[in-house]
Protein backbone atom coordinates (compact mmCIF):
# COMPACT_ATOMS: atom_id res chain seq x y z
CA UNK A 1 0.00 0.00 0.00
CA UNK A 2 1.13 3.54 -0.70
CA UNK A 3 2.57 5.33 2.34
CA UNK A 4 0.56 8.21 3.73
CA UNK A 5 2.19 11.61 3.96
CA UNK A 6 1.63 14.65 6.15
CA UNK A 7 1.13 17.24 3.42
CA UNK A 8 0.38 20.35 5.46
CA UNK A 9 -0.09 21.62 9.01
CA UNK A 10 -1.88 24.67 10.40
CA UNK A 11 -2.22 25.97 13.95
CA UNK A 12 -4.14 28.59 15.89
CA UNK A 13 -4.46 30.03 19.38
CA UNK A 14 -6.60 32.68 21.13
CA UNK A 15 -5.62 36.33 20.68
CA UNK A 16 -4.74 37.06 24.32
CA UNK A 17 -1.39 36.00 25.78
CA UNK A 18 -0.59 36.20 29.47
CA UNK A 19 2.71 35.95 31.28
CA UNK A 20 2.86 33.72 34.33
CA UNK A 21 3.10 36.81 36.55
CA UNK A 22 0.01 38.34 34.98
CA UNK A 23 -1.99 35.18 35.74
CA UNK A 24 -0.82 35.18 39.36
CA UNK A 25 -1.87 38.81 39.73
CA UNK A 26 -5.18 38.34 37.90
CA UNK A 27 -6.32 35.60 40.28
CA UNK A 28 -4.54 36.97 43.35
CA UNK A 29 -2.66 33.76 44.07
CA UNK A 30 -1.16 34.00 47.55
CA UNK A 31 0.01 30.44 48.23
CA UNK A 32 3.83 30.74 48.05
CA UNK A 33 4.18 27.15 46.84
CA UNK A 34 1.84 27.83 43.92
CA UNK A 35 3.61 31.08 43.07
CA UNK A 36 6.92 29.22 43.05
CA UNK A 37 5.52 26.60 40.63
CA UNK A 38 4.38 29.33 38.23
CA UNK A 39 7.72 31.09 38.35
CA UNK A 40 9.77 27.90 37.94
CA UNK A 41 7.75 26.39 35.09
CA UNK A 42 10.08 27.50 32.23
CA UNK A 43 7.01 29.03 30.60
CA UNK A 44 7.18 32.71 29.65
CA UNK A 45 3.56 33.04 28.59
CA UNK A 46 0.48 31.26 27.31
CA UNK A 47 -2.49 32.02 25.05
CA UNK A 48 -5.64 31.56 27.13
CA UNK A 49 -9.31 32.47 27.25
CA UNK A 50 -9.33 33.51 30.89
CA UNK A 51 -12.51 34.19 32.83
CA UNK A 52 -13.36 37.28 34.77
CA UNK A 53 -12.71 37.16 38.51
CA UNK A 54 -14.95 38.07 41.43
CA UNK A 55 -13.95 40.53 44.14
CA UNK A 56 -11.70 37.91 45.78
CA UNK A 57 -9.88 37.25 42.51
CA UNK A 58 -11.44 33.83 41.94
CA UNK A 59 -12.69 32.80 38.47
CA UNK A 60 -16.47 32.80 38.31
CA UNK A 61 -17.27 30.27 35.57
CA UNK A 62 -19.69 27.43 36.27
CA UNK A 63 -19.21 24.00 34.70
CA UNK A 64 -21.89 24.85 32.16
CA UNK A 65 -20.11 28.07 31.23
CA UNK A 66 -16.82 26.18 30.87
CA UNK A 67 -18.43 23.69 28.48
CA UNK A 68 -19.95 26.54 26.48
CA UNK A 69 -16.54 28.21 26.28
CA UNK A 70 -15.05 24.97 24.97
CA UNK A 71 -17.65 24.73 22.21
CA UNK A 72 -17.34 28.39 21.24
CA UNK A 73 -13.54 28.46 21.09
CA UNK A 74 -13.17 24.98 19.61
CA UNK A 75 -15.18 26.24 16.64
CA UNK A 76 -13.21 29.46 16.32
CA UNK A 77 -9.78 27.91 16.76
CA UNK A 78 -10.69 24.95 14.57
CA UNK A 79 -11.78 27.22 11.73
CA UNK A 80 -8.49 29.11 11.90
CA UNK A 81 -6.23 26.04 12.12
CA UNK A 82 -8.05 24.20 9.35
CA UNK A 83 -7.96 27.25 7.10
CA UNK A 84 -4.22 27.71 7.64
CA UNK A 85 -3.57 24.02 7.04
CA UNK A 86 -5.43 23.94 3.73
CA UNK A 87 -4.18 27.32 2.56
CA UNK A 88 -1.83 26.81 -0.36
CA UNK A 89 -2.87 23.18 -0.95
CA UNK A 90 -5.59 24.02 -3.46
CA UNK A 91 -8.10 22.28 -1.20
CA UNK A 92 -11.05 23.49 0.81
CA UNK A 93 -13.14 21.89 3.53
CA UNK A 94 -15.43 20.36 0.90
CA UNK A 95 -12.47 18.40 -0.51
CA UNK A 96 -11.87 16.55 2.78
CA UNK A 97 -13.08 12.96 2.70
CA UNK A 98 -12.25 11.96 6.29
CA UNK A 99 -12.26 14.17 9.39
CA UNK A 100 -10.79 13.01 12.69
CA UNK A 101 -11.06 15.37 15.68
CA UNK A 102 -9.35 15.15 19.05
CA UNK A 103 -10.22 16.95 22.28
CA UNK A 104 -10.07 16.26 26.00
CA UNK A 105 -11.05 19.67 27.32
CA UNK A 106 -14.82 19.60 26.93
CA UNK A 107 -17.47 16.93 26.52
CA UNK A 108 -19.73 17.29 23.49
CA UNK A 109 -22.47 15.12 22.03
CA UNK A 110 -22.36 15.19 19.06
CA UNK A 111 -18.65 15.87 18.87
CA UNK A 112 -16.39 18.33 17.12
CA UNK A 113 -16.64 16.56 13.76
CA UNK A 114 -20.40 17.15 13.55
CA UNK A 115 -20.01 20.80 14.63
CA UNK A 116 -17.27 21.40 12.05
CA UNK A 117 -19.31 19.75 9.29
CA UNK A 118 -22.31 21.93 10.20
CA UNK A 119 -20.41 25.22 10.33
CA UNK A 120 -17.18 24.98 8.35
CA UNK A 121 -18.17 23.67 4.93
CA UNK A 122 -17.26 19.98 5.13
CA UNK A 123 -19.40 17.61 3.10
CA UNK A 124 -22.19 15.74 4.86
CA UNK A 125 -20.83 12.43 3.52
CA UNK A 126 -17.40 13.05 5.07
CA UNK A 127 -16.16 10.07 7.08
CA UNK A 128 -15.57 11.13 10.67
CA UNK A 129 -14.22 10.04 14.02
CA UNK A 130 -14.05 11.79 17.39
CA UNK A 131 -11.29 10.92 19.86
CA UNK A 132 -12.36 12.21 23.27
CA UNK A 133 -10.79 11.95 26.72
CA UNK A 134 -7.43 10.39 25.84
CA UNK A 135 -5.43 13.46 26.90
CA UNK A 136 -2.10 14.81 25.72
CA UNK A 137 -1.02 11.63 23.92
CA UNK A 138 -4.19 11.53 21.80
CA UNK A 139 -2.80 13.37 18.79
CA UNK A 140 -0.69 10.36 17.79
CA UNK A 141 -3.45 7.95 18.82
CA UNK A 142 -5.64 9.72 16.27
CA UNK A 143 -2.95 10.13 13.61
CA UNK A 144 -2.61 6.34 13.50
CA UNK A 145 -6.18 5.60 12.24
CA UNK A 146 -6.10 8.75 10.09
CA UNK A 147 -3.02 7.40 8.31
CA UNK A 148 -4.62 3.94 8.08
CA UNK A 149 -7.75 5.44 6.48
CA UNK A 150 -5.66 7.40 4.01
CA UNK A 151 -3.68 4.29 3.02
CA UNK A 152 -6.91 2.32 2.55
CA UNK A 153 -8.34 5.14 0.42
CA UNK A 154 -5.47 6.27 -1.82
CA UNK A 155 -5.80 9.70 -3.35
CA UNK A 156 -8.44 10.83 -0.89
CA UNK A 157 -7.90 13.56 1.71
CA UNK A 158 -7.93 13.01 5.47
CA UNK A 159 -7.71 15.78 8.03
CA UNK A 160 -6.66 15.45 11.67
CA UNK A 161 -7.68 18.26 14.05
CA UNK A 162 -6.44 18.45 17.66
CA UNK A 163 -8.29 21.21 19.52
CA UNK A 164 -7.72 21.83 23.22
CA UNK A 165 -9.31 24.72 25.11
CA UNK A 166 -7.47 24.02 28.36
CA UNK A 167 -8.85 27.20 29.91
CA UNK A 168 -12.23 25.43 29.84
CA UNK A 169 -10.81 23.19 32.59
CA UNK A 170 -9.84 26.10 34.81
CA UNK A 171 -10.49 25.44 38.51
CA UNK A 172 -9.11 27.69 41.24
CA UNK A 173 -8.75 26.79 44.90
CA UNK A 174 -5.18 27.97 45.63
CA UNK A 175 -4.00 24.41 46.38
CA UNK A 176 -0.69 23.13 45.05
CA UNK A 177 -2.24 20.44 42.84
CA UNK A 178 -4.53 22.95 41.15
CA UNK A 179 -1.66 25.41 40.92
CA UNK A 180 0.52 22.92 39.06
CA UNK A 181 -2.23 22.33 36.47
CA UNK A 182 -3.07 26.03 36.15
CA UNK A 183 0.60 26.92 35.66
CA UNK A 184 1.13 24.57 32.74
CA UNK A 185 -1.57 24.47 30.06
CA UNK A 186 -2.38 26.78 27.17
CA UNK A 187 -5.13 26.92 24.54
CA UNK A 188 -4.47 25.94 20.93
CA UNK A 189 -5.54 23.94 17.90
CA UNK A 190 -3.56 22.12 15.22
CA UNK A 191 -4.68 20.53 11.94
CA UNK A 192 -2.77 18.15 9.66
CA UNK A 193 -3.62 17.07 6.11
CA UNK A 194 -2.84 13.42 5.36
CA UNK A 195 -2.97 11.61 2.01
CA UNK A 196 -1.60 8.46 0.41
CA UNK A 197 -1.03 9.15 -3.27
CA UNK A 198 2.00 8.35 -5.46
CA UNK A 199 1.43 11.68 -7.19
CA UNK A 200 2.59 13.37 -3.96
CA UNK A 201 6.08 11.89 -4.28
CA UNK A 202 7.58 15.17 -5.64
CA UNK A 203 6.25 17.03 -2.60
CA UNK A 204 8.67 17.60 0.26
CA UNK A 205 6.35 15.93 2.76
CA UNK A 206 7.22 13.12 5.19
CA UNK A 207 5.85 9.62 4.90
CA UNK A 208 4.50 8.13 8.11
CA UNK A 209 6.26 4.78 8.35
CA UNK A 210 4.78 3.33 11.54
CA UNK A 211 3.65 3.70 15.14
CA UNK A 212 4.47 2.16 18.51
CA UNK A 213 2.58 2.54 21.79
CA UNK A 214 3.34 1.75 25.40
CA UNK A 215 0.77 1.81 28.20
CA UNK A 216 1.82 1.85 31.86
CA UNK A 217 -1.18 0.31 33.69
CA UNK A 218 0.36 0.72 37.15
CA UNK A 219 0.25 4.49 36.60
CA UNK A 220 -3.27 4.69 35.19
CA UNK A 221 -4.30 7.27 37.81
CA UNK A 222 -1.20 9.50 37.54
CA UNK A 223 -3.19 11.86 35.29
CA UNK A 224 -6.91 11.72 35.85
CA UNK A 225 -10.06 13.80 35.40
CA UNK A 226 -12.39 13.79 38.42
CA UNK A 227 -15.49 15.57 39.63
CA UNK A 228 -14.73 18.09 42.38
CA UNK A 229 -17.79 18.27 44.62
CA UNK A 230 -16.58 21.40 46.42
CA UNK A 231 -16.08 23.28 43.15
CA UNK A 232 -19.03 21.80 41.28
CA UNK A 233 -16.67 21.25 38.34
CA UNK A 234 -14.45 18.64 36.77
CA UNK A 235 -10.84 18.90 37.88
CA UNK A 236 -7.66 17.53 36.34
CA UNK A 237 -5.35 15.79 38.82
CA UNK A 238 -1.66 15.48 37.99
CA UNK A 239 0.57 13.26 40.17
CA UNK A 240 3.97 14.61 41.18
CA UNK A 241 5.83 11.55 39.86
CA UNK A 242 4.45 11.83 36.30
CA UNK A 243 7.79 12.96 34.77
CA UNK A 244 9.64 10.04 36.30
CA UNK A 245 6.99 7.46 35.35
CA UNK A 246 6.96 8.62 31.73
CA UNK A 247 10.73 9.02 31.61
CA UNK A 248 11.33 5.54 32.95
CA UNK A 249 9.29 3.97 30.13
CA UNK A 250 9.89 6.37 27.24
CA UNK A 251 12.62 4.34 25.60
CA UNK A 252 10.47 1.21 25.32
CA UNK A 253 8.24 2.29 22.38
CA UNK A 254 11.09 4.28 20.83
CA UNK A 255 13.36 1.23 20.81
CA UNK A 256 10.58 -0.96 19.40
CA UNK A 257 9.76 1.59 16.69
CA UNK A 258 13.36 2.03 15.57
CA UNK A 259 14.25 -1.66 15.81
CA UNK A 260 11.31 -2.58 13.56
CA UNK A 261 12.76 -0.31 10.88
CA UNK A 262 16.41 -1.24 11.41
CA UNK A 263 17.30 2.13 12.94
CA UNK A 264 19.00 3.50 16.04
CA UNK A 265 18.60 6.74 17.94
CA UNK A 266 21.62 8.22 16.15
CA UNK A 267 19.84 7.72 12.81
CA UNK A 268 17.04 10.14 13.79
CA UNK A 269 17.60 13.72 12.69
CA UNK A 270 14.45 15.29 14.10
CA UNK A 271 12.51 14.79 17.34
CA UNK A 272 9.00 16.22 17.75
CA UNK A 273 8.16 15.63 21.41
CA UNK A 274 5.07 16.69 23.35
CA UNK A 275 5.70 19.83 25.42
CA UNK A 276 4.49 18.21 28.64
CA UNK A 277 6.61 20.29 31.00
CA UNK A 278 10.29 20.80 31.74
CA UNK A 279 10.65 17.78 34.03
CA UNK A 280 8.90 15.54 31.50
CA UNK A 281 11.12 16.78 28.67
CA UNK A 282 14.27 16.33 30.78
CA UNK A 283 13.24 12.77 31.68
CA UNK A 284 12.64 11.93 28.01
CA UNK A 285 16.03 13.37 27.01
CA UNK A 286 17.83 11.31 29.65
CA UNK A 287 16.04 8.01 29.02
CA UNK A 288 15.95 8.10 25.22
CA UNK A 289 19.43 9.60 24.92
CA UNK A 290 18.70 12.77 22.99
CA UNK A 291 19.99 16.31 23.45
CA UNK A 292 18.61 19.74 24.27
CA UNK A 293 19.12 20.63 20.60
CA UNK A 294 16.99 17.65 19.57
CA UNK A 295 14.04 18.99 21.59
CA UNK A 296 14.58 22.70 20.90
CA UNK A 297 11.20 23.06 19.20
CA UNK A 298 9.47 21.26 22.08
CA UNK A 299 11.04 23.53 24.68
CA UNK A 300 10.30 26.55 22.47
CA UNK A 301 6.60 25.67 22.32
CA UNK A 302 6.56 25.12 26.09
CA UNK A 303 8.29 28.46 26.69
CA UNK A 304 6.05 30.48 24.38
CA UNK A 305 2.69 28.69 24.71
CA UNK A 306 2.76 26.16 27.54
CA UNK A 307 1.45 22.61 27.27
CA UNK A 308 -1.09 22.65 24.43
CA UNK A 309 -2.37 19.14 25.01
CA UNK A 310 -2.94 16.75 22.13
CA UNK A 311 -1.77 19.13 19.39
CA UNK A 312 1.52 20.16 21.01
CA UNK A 313 3.66 17.91 18.81
CA UNK A 314 2.20 19.48 15.67
CA UNK A 315 3.15 22.95 16.89
CA UNK A 316 6.72 21.64 17.26
CA UNK A 317 6.51 20.06 13.81
CA UNK A 318 5.45 23.40 12.34
CA UNK A 319 8.47 25.09 13.92
CA UNK A 320 10.75 22.42 12.48
CA UNK A 321 9.42 23.10 8.98
CA UNK A 322 9.80 26.86 9.45
CA UNK A 323 13.46 26.32 10.35
CA UNK A 324 14.04 24.86 6.85
CA UNK A 325 16.71 22.46 8.07
CA UNK A 326 15.09 19.19 6.98
CA UNK A 327 16.64 17.29 4.06
CA UNK A 328 15.28 14.52 1.88
CA UNK A 329 15.98 11.15 3.44
CA UNK A 330 15.91 12.49 7.02
CA UNK A 331 14.13 10.44 9.66
CA UNK A 332 12.00 12.00 12.39
CA UNK A 333 10.26 10.67 15.48
CA UNK A 334 7.05 12.09 16.89
CA UNK A 335 6.44 11.36 20.55
CA UNK A 336 3.51 12.14 22.85
CA UNK A 337 2.77 11.27 26.46
CA UNK A 338 -0.36 11.42 28.56
CA UNK A 339 -3.02 9.74 30.70
CA UNK A 340 -3.11 6.00 30.87
CA UNK A 341 -0.23 6.50 31.49
CA UNK A 342 0.84 6.30 27.85
CA UNK A 343 3.77 6.96 25.54
CA UNK A 344 3.00 7.11 21.80
CA UNK A 345 5.51 7.30 18.95
CA UNK A 346 5.52 7.63 15.16
CA UNK A 347 8.34 7.39 12.61
CA UNK A 348 8.59 9.83 9.70
CA UNK A 349 10.83 9.98 6.65
CA UNK A 350 11.13 12.88 4.23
Amino acid sequence: MESARILAVGTSHPPDRYTQQEILERFRVVNPAVREVFQASHIDGRYLVLPTADESGRPTETQGELLAKHRRWALRLGQQAIGRCLEGTGLGASDIDCLCCVTSTGFMLPGLTAMYIKHLGFRVDCHRADVVGMGCNAGLNALNPTVAWARANPGRNALLVCCEVNSALYVYDDTLNTGVVNSLFGDGCAAALVRADPLDEPRFAPRVLGFESHLIPDAWDAMIYVWDEAQGKFSFQLARDVPYVLGLHADIPVDALLRRHGLRVRDISHWLVHSGGKKVIDAIKYTVGITAHDVRHTTGVLRDMGNLGSGSFLFSYQRLLAERGVRRGDYGVMMTMGPGSTVETALLRW
